[in-house]
């Protein structure tokens, strides 16, 4: 039996007839009070502070709780709260940490490969170079052998030479007339004309004064020697050979080009000129157009054709291959007026 009362409500107080470790059982009373003075201490409690314990131990039997009497979690059993484990590293955590390292070292490893070699590979040639370039200096290794043969070998300068274009152009245009000279004595050759020539008429040419004769006598025989000269008996003459055939470098009445026409026609006015366009433009005084008179001759510009101006726009000239002696109009205005005799 237990003792009831005042003393039975202490529980600080042993009770005389419990011996050894057997501890008294919690009253009620002893429940509240170890309830309330639980819910005065503070819940957490960290790892490191030891539960506190009763020198008694608490009975497994707990008192019976009444309605109004609330439960807290582990303080109505007397029972310490456990501290939060500390969370383990999972194996993906490991992985992500042994990994960021070794990206890295690969990134780096990388770049160096590929960014290095091509700083130095502009510098590397060069220096190859002028390393091999100083190695030789500096070694004197340049051995060749000569052929006896080329001490005898002739070194006379071969047919060439340096000269300017203007000594180019000289000669092209010498070789240039050279053949047509050659072309001009072939069709001479080829037609047969027995007459005087230009040079015929400028060797027999005198001073002394003659009639001219009509112009039907004119067309039939060459104007006489000495005849004086004119421009209107310029035309009179060189009319009589309309119909004469185009003969490229022709300058007889077997047949004329457009300079042996002039050339022939102002001969037998005792007027030298050249089988040339550009000789016979030299050769005159240019007037303006508005000057120009029949038997004035007309110079294109280009210096490819001239013959007689015969006024009103129209020429009289020996015009090209298949063509014959004709007064036409003049089809360009790209033409100069040169005036012969003055």
């Amino acid at each position: 039996m237990t003792n009831t009362g005042t003393a039975a409500d202490d529980s600080t107080t042993a009770n005389p007839t419990n011996t050894g470790d057997a501890a008294a059982p919690l009253t009620r009373r002893a429940a509240r009070e170890a309830a309330e003075r639980a819910s005065r201490r503070p819940l957490a409690r960290t790892a490191s502070t030891p539960a506190r314990t009763s020198s008694a131990p608490v009975a497994r039997t707990q008192a019976p709780r009444s309605a109004s009497t609330p439960v807290r979690a582990g303080s109505a059993l007397g029972v310490a709260p456990t501290a939060t484990p500390v969370a383990k590293p999972t194996a993906a955590s490991r992985k992500r940490r042994f990994m960021a390292p070794v990206v890295l070292a690969v990134a780096a490893g990388m770049f160096g490969t590929m960014a290095v070699p091509a700083a130095f590979a502009s510098t590397q040639p060069s220096t190859t170079a002028e390393t091999a370039q100083q190695s030789l200096v500096a070694a004197q290794s340049q051995e060749f052998d000569v052929s006896a043969a080329a001490g005898v070998a002739d070194t006379s300068r071969d047919g060439f030479d340096a000269t300017s274009t203007a000594t180019l152009t000289a000669r092209a245009d010498a070789e240039r007339a050279k053949q047509v000279e050659a072309a001009r004595a072939a069709a001479a050759a080829q037609y047969a004309y027995k007459g005087k020539t230009a040079k015929d008429y400028l060797a027999s040419s005198t001073t002394n004064t003659a009639t001219t004769t009509s112009s039907a006598a004119s067309a039939a025989t060459p104007v006489p020697a000495g005849t004086p000269f004119s421009l209107p008996a310029v035309v009179a003459t060189a009319k009589q050979y309309i119909g004469t055939p185009y003969v490229f470098g022709g300058a007889t009445p077997a047949g004329f080009d457009c300079s042996g026409y002039v050339m022939y026609v102002y001969a037998q006015y005792g007027i030298n000129l050249a089988h040339s366009v550009p000789l016979q433009d030299q050769a005159g005084t240019t007037i303006p157009t508005s000057e120009a008179q029949p038997g004035d001759v007309v110079i294109f510009n280009n210096e490819a054709h001239d013959g007689f101006y015969m006024g009103n726009g129209m020429i009289m000239d020996a015009p090209k291959p298949g063509g014959a002696v004709s007064i036409r109009p003049i089809w360009t205005s790209d033409y100069h007026i040169v005036r012969f005799g003055i």
